[in-house]
């Protein structure tokens, strides 16, 4: 067979043409942190996702004592189902450990407590702007206004991970612009091991915090 590229095409220009159609590194990514990475953080990432379908953000979790490989809890499961999760992404969870690499990847950490969010940010410091819990996120980012989330973005141009960071700087400003929250209002309580009761607290915690945060990001992108 001939090495000659058909149609008179060099080498070279076929090297280039492919280089074009090559996604650029843009796409945003979204870390989600609790303990076991069983209940918490891999509901706030398939609710996330489901919320965020077609938009360059890939949203994935962690955890600081994570169970590894193994899946969401039933209730965990069947309480995502019921507020939007795609079924197969909610039954193909493993859970995984909260690695230096993975924080350090991230554009934005998401922790379900005060706890986890001291945890990533120990691990990689440089992310402490970029580290919230993600009821803090949302209670600070609900001062703000979609034209106030637009104009901060706009004003950083057209790349989806520099638009993301300027949106997240104006809400980590926030912290010292709005009146403080009592320190358990920032966090998303634990139904590890408890009832259903207390499942279904902590996703009454957590939804309205997700769905925030994907204002923030419709609003941005």
């Amino acid at each position: 067979m001939s090495d000659t590229p058909p149609h008179g095409i060099t080498r070279r220009e076929l090297r280039e043409r492919a280089q074009e159609f090559k996604p650029a590194n843009d796409q945003i990514r979204i870390l989600m942190v609790c303990t076991g990475n069983v209940c918490r953080s891999p509901l706030a990432e398939v609710l996330l996702r489901s919320r965020v379908t077609g938009a360059p953000i890939r949203v994935h979790s962690a955890g600081t004592r994570a169970l590894i490989d193994k899946p969401m809890t039933p209730d965990a499961q069947e309480l995502a189902i019921a507020h939007g999760a795609d079924t197969q992404e909610a039954g193909a969870h493993h859970a995984r450990w909260l690695r230096e690499p993975i924080a350090e990847d991230a554009d934005l950490i998401l922790a379900m407590s005060r706890e986890h969010r001291s945890a990533a940010v120990e691990l990689v410091p440089r992310m402490l702007r970029q580290t919230l819990t993600i009821r803090e996120f949302a209670r600070l980012s609900g001062a703000l206004t979609d034209d106030d989330l637009r104009s901060t973005a706009d004003a950083a141009g057209s790349s989806p991970r520099a638009r993301l960071a300027a949106v997240t700087a104006l809400i980590s400003r926030q912290r010292g612009a709005t009146a403080p929250a009592a320190p358990e209002d920032d966090d998303v309580i634990d139904p590890y091991r408890r009832s259903r009761e207390t499942y279904e607290t902590s996703a009454a915690q957590l939804v309205p915090a997700v769905d925030e945060v994907a204002r923030v990001l419709h609003a941005a992108l």
